[in-house]
């Protein structure tokens, strides 16, 4: 159990490694299929046990950057309950960047026997 001293630390270094997180969040919710924002939305929020929740503004300006890019396509579709909807996909170099990124970044590093063993909690 963390004290009042070290529970504001972690919830500040939380705050500052969440935002660096939006990117690989949003491009794994594509990798696993085509969705509109608040799917997109909904997918991390699972994904993270909620610890992760983005809004609206961060979302948009981040699907409009991939978009520009060309990491991210998108097709309008009709809502029977609103207005159209744009559902966004991941496209090949968004899928061929995320690959690289998550081997690279995640699965080169993170699960390496010599890094895992310290990311298990330590005995106290």
């Amino acid at each position: 159990m963390l004290d009042t001293y070290q529970q504001t630390l972690l919830d500040g270094w939380e705050d500052v490694f969440k935002k660096g997180q939006l990117t690989l969040w949003i491009l794994l919710a594509l990798k696993a299929g085509p969705k509109h924002m608040a799917e997109i939305k909904t997918f991390i929020s699972e994904a993270t046990n909620n610890l992760l929740e983005a809004d609206d503004k961060s979302m948009y300006r981040a699907l409009r950057r991939f978009t520009d890019v060309e990491m991210l396509d998108y097709t309008i579709e009709p809502n029977d309950k609103g207005p159209d909807r744009k559902m966004y996909s991941l496209t090949t170099i968004g899928a061929s960047v995320l690959d690289a990124f998550v081997q690279r970044n995640l699965l080169d590093t993170f699960f390496k026997p010599s890094v895992r063993r310290l990311l298990e909690p330590t005995a106290r």
